[in-house]
């Protein structure tokens, strides 16, 4: 998990919390002074001043409130080993022609899983760095967006979307997600591949690593290819362009999803699954019903429960 840490005055730290205050936990950990829960990153600020920020938005939550002089630097014994495997990448992937896979929408309730599979040549790798590709949990939606437009336009790829409603049928059934979203990549994959004029034209796939190779091929009933071969690793975001190319397009895809879901719904709906998604799922049952909400929404996900719960309060009082 990506962290950061900052060493803050008193004033500071107390600012930093009534900027969270929409997103302050009840459950507070020894030495702490709060928790915020926000999408992406948990904010946990002790009473020695410092405030750690872990998740995927770690780094760019943190820069918000960073300077050259507050940041702790991170200790070498807390850098977390590559798992090894036989399908790590070449050391030298970053400069081969790679078709790669990145998906959005796991974590969160509502919107869908989006799924892309982009191609990027040695030929394009200096173009995508023009056009500001980089990992999207470092970039704000706006800047997203303006980038995927220019994507679509530029490379080769493929987006797969799960809709809530196969979703929720397909989990009803027994199916993890695990297997639902090896299952897309490999479509995506194969979409592209057939984009292409020639299959050796891509030298590798790169998967950001989400389970096992084994247990990849085990979900989508394939073997290893060879032509090109299959590469898993996790952050994979960082070792090639592709990867993070795709992962812009599939934020993408995901934030105009959710801005159709929030039409539907008549109101703004929040991304994540935290709190502020627990009150806009209640004001949706409230409005409509239960079943409308599990229209757009992973409806296994504690947020159905908790949502019921604010709404009988609500009913209660």
């Amino acid at each position: 998990m990506a962290n950061a840490v900052l060493k803050l005055s008193n004033e500071e730290i107390e600012k930093i919390k009534k900027s969270y205050q929409a997103y302050i936990q009840s459950n507070v950990p020894q030495g702490g002074l709060f928790v915020a829960k926000l999408t992406g990153c948990t904010v946990t600020a002790y009473k020695s001043g410092k405030i750690l920020f872990q998740g995927p938005a770690a780094e760019q939550e943190s820069s918000r409130w960073s300077s050259e002089q507050n940041i702790v630097p991170k200790k070498n014994k807390d850098a977390k080993k590559r798992k090894q495997h036989a399908f790590l990448p070449p050391d030298h992937v970053s400069s081969m022609s790679i078709i790669g896979s990145d998906e959005v929408g796991t974590g969160d309730f509502f919107g869908p899983i989006t799924v892309v599979a982009a191609f990027v040549s040695k030929a394009q790798i200096p173009l995508v760095k023009e056009l500001g590709v980089k990992d999207s949990k470092l970039m704000k939606d706006p800047q997203i967006i303006e980038i995927a437009k220019s994507l679509i336009q530029t490379i080769p790829y493929s987006l797969m979307v799960l809709p809530n409603p196969k979703y929720n049928a397909l989990q009803a059934k027994g199916m993890t997600q695990g297997k639902m979203k090896a299952m897309l990549h490999q479509q995506a994959i194969e979409k592209v591949l057939a984009k292409l004029s020639n299959v050796n034209e891509a030298e590798g796939v790169l998967i950001d690593q989400f389970c096992e190779p084994e247990i990849f091929f085990r979900h989508t009933g394939s073997k290893p290819s060879t032509k090109p071969p299959f590469y898993f690793d996790t952050k994979a975001e960082e070792i090639h362009l592709s990867v993070a190319a795709a992962s812009i397009i599939a934020r993408y895809a995901f934030l105009k999803k959710m801005d159709e879901i929030s039409e539907q719904a008549g109101m703004t709906i929040p991304k994540g699954a935290g709190p502020i998604v627990d009150q806009a799922a209640a004001k949706i049952i409230m409005k409509h019903d239960l079943a409308f909400l599990n229209s757009l929404s992973k409806s296994h996900f504690a947020n159905t429960q908790k949502a019921m719960k604010l709404v009988n309060q609500k009913r209660k009082g």
